[in-house]
């Protein structure tokens, strides 16, 4: 008798685990169309609607393909920064989460296309973005383009918005009406650029590796 006890208490939890593993499971398989905020979505083949962004608890994402963020809230950032445009060299780029690790980024592989961005990502391809990427680290492997100012923490490739493009590690090409970036290797085209190295208007260049000055 006892032994019929444990050998079904064990068959129980041994259900148990396989009847969560498929949910697990799923969550992993690649979808053509997902949506996010999503526990189930992980992977994306095709297209990721993101209606709203996660908070600290995000899970990361990968999208081949393409991520649109239709979050609302962007609709209100460019008025807002216009404001504080003139003070754009004191901008922290800091979010509240500090450095994000690679592995829990959100990760799209193609083309990014947002109102704005809140999560920790990593676009390789083409990132057009209305408000760009506000309180959270966000890196560019191509090309980003706003139609009013790009933030970034790190950007390896074009950078371009009529107003600012304001990064802390950068690679590559700047152009808009102010430019800055303080570890920057590359070329900035604009009315006033500044990096590690020098402020110029016009054109700014920097090819040397940055070096940090001792407190």
């Amino acid at each position: 008798m006892k032994t019929r006890i444990v050998l079904l208490t064990v068959l129980f939890f041994n259900g148990l685990v396989y009847a969560s593993d498929p949910i697990k499971i799923d969550s992993l398989k690649p979808r053509f169309f997902g949506t996010s905020p999503s526990k189930n979505v992980r992977n994306v083949n095709g297209v990721m609607f993101k209606y709203f962004d996660e908070d600290e608890n995000n899970i990361p994402k990968k999208i081949n393909g393409l991520g649109l963020g239709l979050n609302p809230v962007g609709l209100f950032f460019p008025a807002l920064l216009l404001v504080y445009l003139p003070d754009a060299g004191k901008w922290n780029l800091n979010n509240d989460y500090g450095i994000v690790p690679e592995n829990e980024m959100n990760k799209i592989n193609g083309v990014q296309l947002s109102l704005i961005n809140m999560e920790p990502t990593v676009t390789n391809g083409l990132e057009i973005n209305v408000s760009s990427n506000i309180n959270t680290y966000a890196t560019t492997n191509g090309a980003a383009l706003s139609p009013f100012f790009n933030l970034h923490h790190e950007v390896k490739g074009v950078s371009v918005a009529p107003l600012a493009n304001i990064g802390q590690k950068c690679r590559g090409l700047q152009i808009g009406l102010y430019n800055s970036c303080k570890d920057f290797r590359g070329i900035q085209i604009g009315a006033w650029n500044k990096n590690g190295k020098r402020k110029l208007p016009l054109i700014n260049w920097n090819f040397k590796k940055h070096e940090k000055k001792e407190l």
